[in-house]
This record gives C-alpha cells, structure tokens and sequence, in this order.
C-alpha cells in the first residue's frame, strides 16, 4: 500500500484509531508507574484528554484539515487532564498549527508537523525532563526529518518513525535513574507510542467505530462544591504560619520618606533587609514605604530606615510566644467557621453571586474532611479532584468561571495538576489568574493560610511559595506491585510512607508505618506534625497513632484532622 498524501477524512481515521489504540492500553499505561501506589493515572489522563478531543473529531460529517486541527487542538487543549494530558495536548495543539491550512498532508508536511509538536510541548513545561514523553516525541520528530529525505511513501515514513520511537521509550530507563530502579519505561512515552501505533492502523484502512465500546466513554466529570465564602475579612501579619521559626520577630512599620529614595537605594535596602531576615516584603507608594521583615534584630532594621525618614505604625511581635496561642485561635476560627458553613447550606450558585471582589480562590481536595479544612481557611471553589482524578483544563476554567473576583488563585495542590492549571490559565482573558504550584495540601493549607489581602498577587505568591518550602509531607498507602525503590525492597500489599523525595518507610502495618515516617520526616528544627486520616482509617485508629507521635516527638506540637481522603490512608505535614 503506496501512499502519497493523507487527505482529511484519512487524517480524521487515524486520529480516531489513535485514541482508540490509547484507549485500549490505558490500564497497562496506569501500572506504569514509579511507585507502586493504587492511583496510577496516566493513561487514565491521557485517555480522557485525547477522547475530549475525538468526540469532537467524531462530529465533523464532511472534514476539512483546517476543522479537523480545530476540533483536535481544541478539545484536548480543554480536555487535557494530569502533566501527561496537558503535554499531549500541546502536541495536537503544534502538530495542527502545522497542518491546518493544508489541503493534504505529505512526509514533509508530516516531518514539519512533528517537530513543530515537539517543540510547543518543550515550551509549555517549565523544566522539561528527559526521559519522559518529550523526549520520545523528539526522538520521533528528528527521525521524521530524517526519514522525509528519503522517502516519499506515508506508510513507510510512519514505520519508521513509530519504530525509533519504540527505541527511544526502550531507553527512558537509562535516562530517568528511577526508571531503572522501579523497572519500568516513562508511561506518557508509553501513552504516546500508543496512540502512534493506533494512528498508524488507522492509515493503512482499519474500519474505525465510533465510540468502539463504553469504556470508551468519558466517565461522569469531576463534581463541583461551591463554597460561596463570602469574601476574606483582613488578614495582617499575626495569621502568618510561624511554625518554622527562624527568625524570631516579626518587624513591620511605615517610613515617611524625608530623604533621597528611589530604585537604586530601595534595592540596597532590600538586600540589607535580607541578609538580617527573610519574609520580606517591601512596598513603596511615592514617599511612603510599608516594611515587614522577620528578624533576630528590629533594631538594624528600624535603624538602616530612620535614615530615609519618619518611621510610623511601628509593630513588633514575638513569634515564638505568639505561636501557641495562633494556633490555638486558627483552630477556634476554622471550627466556627466550618461551623457556619455548614448551617448556611449554600449552593453551587453562591460564589457567582454578591459584588465582584478583588480576590477569589480555587482550591483542588478530595475528602469531605479536607474540604471543610479548605472552606475555613477561605476558598471560594473547591475541584474535588487529585491522585485519583486529575481534573482537566475544562474543569479549571468553569471553576474560574463561578469565582467572581478580579484576580483568581488556583492552588492545584498535585504536581500532576498543575501544568492544566497553567493551561486554563491562558485561556482567560477577564480575570488575573495566579496559578500557586502546591504539589501537595498540605502546601495548599499553608500557602492559603498565608494569604495577604494588602500584597498585591506577585507578593503574595512569594510569600506563598517560601511558606510552602517549609513544609514536609509524607504519604502513607499500599504498594500494588512488587518492586525496589530507594534501596528498601516492597512487596504488593505493603505499606509505604513516601516523602516529598522518595520511599521513607515500608512495613506491614499502617499505624507502624505512619510513625516511622514521620520520625523520619522531623528534625531538631520541627515544631509543628499534623496529620490527615482517610476514608479508610478509624477514628480509634487515628487517635492511637496521634498518641504515639505525641510520644515519640515530645518537642513538637501534634494536630489530628479527619481528612476523609481516598486509597492513602493518612496525608503527614511536617513544619
């Protein structure tokens, strides 16, 4: 079979052959997965963003390659679910620029067509990796380059390519060390041969159906829990998280500029404020500057800003004596709020409702628990989503839809949902979106918690992001395969206790396990352990575990919460 050009319903077939060829393998794809946790989801997430993008392929009776591009860039630009999904996504979204004003498609339409993908998917992540699915679509795209020189044939440009990247996937092991060590190759490079070789069946005349079985179908979308908060009251520098203290007073005031300050002098400023602290904020409105610092010294400070003016409002509170009692009040102001919450029984129309406000929050949890934490802490939108189900850019923007504020925080609080988030991020045109890079909720409470109304959205995300590096977490679950990571050996059915950086714990009880990973996770500058209990976990179970953590780590405070989260058993934070 000799063939020359791919006209658009040929183009239409193999599109849907491709996604069915995902489809089919998506179960494999998911066990591909470094750890051997019970949430694999890649080829879940791939799956549902390359169907977004087929039913809508699917709908075009009479195809031109200009609708076809559309349909495909579109749909699984919304659709794109997880890292995977978003970086599948962006390669339709370059394959398609690439062809879309084409009325065929030949091996050099096809080779520019590839490498224009390749290169839209390096540019959306912000720190490619190799060894992963980038790197098996570029080693696809150099060789299509390659092989368009030499031939003229589709089909046999197609084998070619698809056959160097089944080589290149065969290599992501010596690429990604941990690859290796969990005996696995990348799954999104895995999830890309597949939809390659579907592709490729689809070309050389397979009879497509369309949608082939259910299991083809999307399954029923992520729900929504509007909050309907109904706006942040004032938060000052008293509701700072403190719990890792370093530095121990927290030093604001006001200087009345008297003498000469501009650029230059605010820079130097600032970088003799940082080397006697951190958290430092610094804002400047013509002659008035607003100070906060924390510091071991108010004193330098207050002197180095006497000698530009009047000082005023000067404020000095001593963190580590304030601690116990914050957390005391925090824990008060959330029960009542949660409280109050759940009396005014809102609906998912409320967040929309009311005058716009400067700010709004969006929050990504799964677990009634860990929503009522999130509520009380401010957000206004809660994705019920995570490991499980990784919400699609679709979803992040119906969620900013019903947020009515100005500037829209999204804490997606999974590195795996974080790149759609930044997707949706640049399809809105209305509102500031600032996209916080939580990677765990933990982080999402804490850098919530430390919102400031009077900073403006860059100071705030700064903020935000250096309380989030001080929390550890840990994750404790089941292993569903057999394997060896970090140098511990797991057997299916073990429990494990994974760090922010890897396997801290392996055993064959829960509460045992949960314990030594938080002995692992604390340190002599620790002073805060809170822990999240799952659906799974009872009551009776939680508080023993709570017990002995309060046993085993006498200089740290301890809090339990009821998180109600799925397949982990307890979520750990360690400030």
């Amino acid at each position: 079979m000799n063939i020359r050009e791919i006209d658009a319903p040929l183009m239409k077939q193999a599109f849907l052959a491709g996604a069915q060829g995902l489809e089919a393998k998506k179960e494999w794809i998911n066990e591909l997965n470094v750890f051997p946790v019970p949430d694999g989801d890649t080829g879940t997430n791939m799956t549902m963003t390359i169907m977004a993008a087929a039913k809508e392929v699917a709908a075009i009776e009479n195809p031109t390659m200009e609708t076809l591009a559309r349909a495909i860039s579109s749909g699984s630009l919304r659709g794109a679910r997880g890292n995977s999904g978003v970086i599948l996504s962006q390669l339709f979204r370059g394959f398609t620029k690439e062809i879309k004003t084409r009325e065929t498609v030949d091996v050099q339409a096809l080779s520019g067509a590839f490498v224009r993908a390749t290169e839209t998917a390096y540019k959306a992540v912000m720190k490619p990796k190799e060894g992963t699915i980038l790197t098996v679509a570029k080693g696809m795209a150099d060789k299509a380059v390659e092989i368009a020189e030499k031939t003229k044939d589709v089909e046999e440009f197609a084998r070619e390519v698809i056959a160097y990247g089944d080589l290149v996937l065969s290599q992501t092991p010596e690429m990604l060390p941990v690859l290796k060590q969990a005996g696995v190759v990348d799954s999104g490079g895995q999830g890309l041969m597949q939809v390659m070789k579907g592709a490729m069946e689809g070309l050389l005349g397979q009879a497509v159906d369309w949608p082939a079985k259910e299991t083809a179908q999307e399954p029923d979308e992520p729900s929504f829990s509007d909050i309907g908060a109904a706006g942040r009251g004032s938060v000052d520098v008293s509701e700072l998280d403190t719990s890792d203290i370093r530095y121990g007073y927290c030093t604001e005031f006001i200087i009345n500029v008297e003498e000469r300050y501009d650029e230059e002098i605010e820079r130097g400023f600032k970088s003799y404020l940082e080397s006697i602290g951190d958290s430092l904020v610094v804002v400047s409105d013509d002659d008035v500057v607003k100070v906060h610092v924390h510091t071991n010294d108010p004193g330098l400070a207050i002197q180095r800003a006497l000698g530009f003016g009047s000082l005023s409002r000067i404020k000095i509170d001593n963190m580590r004596e304030e601690h116990q009692e914050r957390l005391i009040q925090n824990s008060e102001r959330l029960a009542r709020e949660q409280k109050e919450e759940r009396l005014a029984k809102m609906d998912n129309t409320t967040a929309n409702q009311g005058p716009r406000k400067p700010y709004g929050f969006i929050a990504v949890s799964v677990g009634e628990g860990m929503g009522e934490i999130f509520r009380g802490i401010g957000a206004d939108y809660l994705i019920e989503g995570g490991q499980t189900m990784n919400p699609s850019t679709e979803d992040m923007l119906i969620a900013i839809d019903q947020v009515n504020a100005d500037r829209v925080f999204i804490l997606p609080n999974n590195k795996n949902i974080i790149l759609a988030a930044e997707q949706a991020k640049y399809l809105v045109e209305d509102k500031q979106i600032i996209v916080v890079p939580s990677k765990t909720v933990p982080q999402g409470i804490t850098a919530l918690i430390n919102f400031i109304p009077e900073l403006s959205p860059e100071e705030n995300l700064a903020a935000m992001l250096e309380e989030m590096d001080r929390i550890k977490t840990g994750q404790i679950t089941y292993a569903v395969r057999s394997t060896q990571i970090d140098g511990m050996e797991i057997h299916a059915g073990d429990i494990m206790g994974i760090g922010d950086h890897g396997m801290l714990a392996v055993g064959s009880s829960i509460g045992k396990t949960a314990l030594d990973t938080i002995k692992a996770m604390v340190d002599k500058d620790s002073e805060l352990i809170s822990i999240y209990y799952g659906s799974d976990v009872r009551p009776e179970e939680a508080e023993a575990l709570y017990a002995k953590v309060r046993k085993a780590c006498p200089d740290c405070e301890a809090e339990l919460h009821n998180g109600g989260q799925p397949i982990y058993y307890y979520l750990i934070s360690v400030e």
